[in-house]
């Protein structure tokens, strides 16, 4: 089957397995909130959605110059397409807030819709469309930096207009201004940021605190009782910090040994198995000791067992980050902007911080987030200071062929 340039390549099978672990278990997937949907979800999510990505898709080329004309000031709405779980919502479940918030000032009624529940799995459904240049029926999209990395050097992304985005512009937070794949924001703005670190349950330790990768592979007393993370990315990434490497500029080599490292551990029985966020009840029960992990879990975690705790490694700590973007074709464009724009005024950022958990991309929500829940305004994981800030690391933009390569070889380590 011929493979068009511009035409995302089709999957391999260890990024196909990589798919179906995290619909089953991945980041969001099982958190405490979304447990119960999350089956129903997984029960449907792959169907069909590899069919386009594996057969091939007759591509438009590149779209970067085929724009939909924007018909947002007489047609009063958006689509907003998001992860499960992932907007505040009210204690009875009936309502968004800040959602209804935005339409009552604007008048602008937004049809939310939790649809995105794996990456490639949501780029299967609308990379038909955008390959041939067709509107998506969606205005607003969060994804995670790898594929928005990916959509933006096909050019099926929009660029965003700086004067429709006064808030955003004054208030994105430094740490996420500037990602290699996206400089300068010029497409995408964070929704949330994903901190990957180190987590213990402090009874299952004896007390002991764990605080490096290095520990978490070498301490014999925490044998058979260690966690890693099933995202490539941060157990990788983790691993090449420990190892005094950089994942921004992550090299086959240096990749190869952080594998080599990780391999040590499996083949010990150091290692108990790799995970998405199932890890969280043998955390919290203290069948893991220790593992990688990522914040907006342990927050949650913590609320309930003041056994878990978490250290940022000295050699530093993985993030990632689920953005918003406005894909070509969108009708919509300026009324996404605007919504944009919304979520990155200090009281909407803060209430949807006190519901998600994760690190917060909006500078100058403390004061209102501790309206809400003091604990969290404090706490690094959803605010960090200047100085846990600068200790983050980003997995860099791998091409496709090192994609499937890093992939294929994760999948063997892990077993998957």
């Amino acid at each position: 089957m011929e493979h068009h340039p511009h035409q995302p390549a089709p999957l391999s099978p260890p990024e196909v397995a990589a798919v179906r672990r995290s619909v089953r278990s991945g980041r969001l997937a099982m958190s405490r909130r979304s447990v119960l949907r999350a089956s129903a979800l997984a029960a449907t999510a792959l169907g069909g959605s590899f069919a386009l990505s594996a057969c091939g898709i007759p591509p438009a080329g590149r779209t970067d110059a085929a724009r939909t004309p924007d018909h947002s000031a007489t047609e009063i709405r958006l689509a907003f397409s998001n992860w499960t779980e992932y907007m505040d919502v009210s204690d009875d479940g009936r309502h968004r807030p800040t959602l209804e918030a935005f339409t009552r000032r604007t008048g602008i009624t937004v049809r939310y819709t939790e649809d995105i529940n794996d990456n490639d799995e949501f780029f299967g459904k609308i990379q038909a469309q955008l390959a041939a240049g067709q509107d998506t029926g969606r205005d607003l999209v969060v994804l995670t930096d790898w594929l928005c990395a990916r959509m933006i050097s096909l050019g099926w992304v929009q660029r965003l207009d700086p004067a429709h985005l006064p808030h955003a512009t004054a208030h994105l937070a430094e740490q996420f201004r500037r990602p290699a794949w996206d400089p300068d924001r010029a497409h995408s703005y964070p929704w949330q940021g994903i901190p990957a670190l180190i987590a213990y349950n402090k009874k299952a330790t004896g007390g002991r605190t764990v605080d490096s990768v290095s520990q978490l592979l070498d301490d014999p007393r925490l044998k058979g009782r260690v966690g890693f993370l099933s995202e490539m990315r941060d157990s990788v990434g983790l691993t090449l910090l420990d190892m005094g490497k950089h994942p921004e500029d992550v090299t086959t080599a240096d990749y190869d040994a952080a594998l080599a490292r990780i391999r040590q551990g499996v083949d010990r029985g150091q290692i108990r198995r790799f995970t998405g966020n199932d890890y969280t009840t043998d955390l919290d029960k203290g069948d893991l000791a220790a593992c990688i992990a990522w914040a907006g879990d342990i927050v949650q975690l913590q609320k309930d067992n003041p056994d878990i705790a978490y250290a940022v490694p000295k050699a530093g700590y993985m993030i990632s980050s689920d953005n918003l973007m406005v894909p070509n074709g969108a009708r919509h464009k300026r009324n996404a902007e605007r919504l944009i724009d919304y979520y990155y005024e200090p009281k909407a950022a803060a209430r949807l911080a006190a519901y998600i958990n994760y690190t917060c991309p909006v500078d100058g929500v403390r004061d209102e987030l501790a309206k809400i829940d003091k604990g969290l305004a404090d706490n690094p994981l959803i605010l960090p200071d200047e100085e846990m800030a600068a200790r983050s690391h980003a997995f860099r933009a791998l091409t496709t062929e090192e994609n499937k390569e890093y992939a294929r070889k994760f999948s063997d380590l892990t077993g998957a």
